[in-house]
């Protein structure tokens, strides 16, 4: 299903295309998430995956990959390995070591229902398992492909990534930071993996023009930030059983965010301004089916959890 207007893309709209889409991420996840792993591993890994979360990297990979007309098989196994990431990254952030937090997608955290060991290794396997789903051995993916996606999660998880962002994290609790060292925190503790959600999607493809894939890096980087600008945001004004996760947990823990920075206003509006740049990086990717990606920007900046 394919729609060419912004304004064709209701809250229906997005439903109708994104929903079969997440039946089958749903249906892999299930299928190759803790199989044949030790009881106690693969139920751990089962809990921090299955059932829970807005599923928004995954829908990130597979409209990137319908605006570039790349290979399906190539971007589920990429949706699914970019959730397996996040689900990990989750699972040790909410570590007594980390953010010590014990209410995650509405339920207990990991290491609340299965103990601190059991989370690490569960976080473990899940991280593994991400990189394994890249690289099939039946053929069904080229070998070019899987090295992209393999380089592209690893750089959007790594040092540079997601561990260097949630470092910088750490050692910023109780700090003054300026908005640069604010943005280049989540650039890449939340947006990197967003970011290259978007570009695994494009990478499922051979022969896409520099120029698109230059566009939806913008996009994805816009994105990514608009996304922690918007989470910020919620901490302040959601309550925990809408966010599925603990609020308030930012200034209980006086952790700098851009609310704290920027105050409640001066956040939404920049939420909007960086909205405003993922559009237009994609106006200016030449690609001609890119309504998916803006319905989905849209409503990373107008959710509500």
């Amino acid at each position: 299903m394919t729609l060419d207007t912004v304004e064709a893309w209701d809250a229906a709209r997005l439903a109708a295309w994104s929903e079969p889409l997440l039946a089958q991420v749903e249906s892999a996840l299930s299928r190759w998430v803790g199989v044949d792993s030790p009881v106690q591993l693969g139920e751990a890994m089962r809990y921090a995956v299955l059932d829970g979360g807005k599923r928004l990297r995954p829908l990130l990979v597979l409209a990137a990959n319908e605006a570039v007309g790349g290979d399906a098989q190539a971007a589920l196994r990429a949706a699914c390995a970019t959730e397996l990431i996040h689900a990990y990254s989750l699972v040790h952030d909410d570590l007594p070591c980390m953010d010590n937090d014990i209410l995650r997608r509405g339920k207990p955290t990991v290491h609340v229902k299965f103990g601190e060991a059991g989370a690490l290794l569960a976080g473990d396997a899940l991280q593994a398992l991400a990189f394994e789903l890249l690289t099939p051995g039946d053929g069904s993916v080229a070998c070019a492909v899987q090295a992209r996606l393999c380089r592209l999660l690893a750089g959007a998880a790594g040092s540079q990534g997601m561990a260097g962002g949630q470092a910088i994290d750490l050692a910023s609790v109780g700090l003054a930071l300026d908005e640069a060292q604010l943005r280049q925190m989540h650039r890449l503790k939340t947006g990197a993996l967003l970011q290259g959600s978007v570009e695994m999607g494009a990478a499922c493809a051979e022969g896409v023009a520099a120029d698109a894939l230059a566009a939806l890096r913008d996009y994805g980087a816009a994105l990514g930030l608009a996304f922690q600008v918007v989470d910020d945001i919620l901490d302040v004004v959601a309550d925990s059983a809408t966010l599925g996760k603990t609020a308030g947990k930012d200034a209980e823990n006086d952790k700098p965010t851009y609310v704290s920075l920027l105050g409640l206003d001066g956040a939404r509006a920049r939420a909007q301004g960086l909205l405003a740049e993922a559009l237009a990086a994609l106006a200016r990717s030449g690609l001609a089916d890119t309504a998916a990606l803006r319905a989905l920007a849209h409503m990373v900046v107008d959710r509500d959890r």
